[in-house]
């Protein structure tokens, strides 16, 4: 299950290569299935597929095709391995 592609809600195409890649809300699609890591119907949710985007570069952390994305699902962020107390941020200047 860690080699997940991507699912969402819209798309965008980048103007340099011509690719498109996921924009809106995001979420883990297993290749082969007909449904998202977190259970949602890739048909009846109207979610495209992106089978050439990993899960791992949609992640705000990464910034790698994050740019468009607008919220990542929190059962499949969950679902793929990610902790609850891991934060993809960290506070550097804390308000006083």
């Amino acid at each position: 299950m860690r080699s997940a592609a991507v699912a969402a809600g819209g798309q965008w195409v980048d103007p340099d290569d011509g690719v498109r890649y996921p924009s809106g809300e995001v979420h883990a699609w297993e290749r082969g299935r007909n449904e998202t890591v977190c259970g949602l119907s890739l048909s009846r949710s109207r979610l495209a597929r992106f089978p050439h985007v990993s899960w791992a570069d949609v992640q705000p952390e990464s910034g790698r095709h994050a740019e468009e994305v607008a919220d990542v699902c929190r059962r499949c962020r969950a679902g793929m391995g990610a902790r609850r107390d891991d934060r993809g941020w960290t506070r550097t200047n804390p308000r006083p």
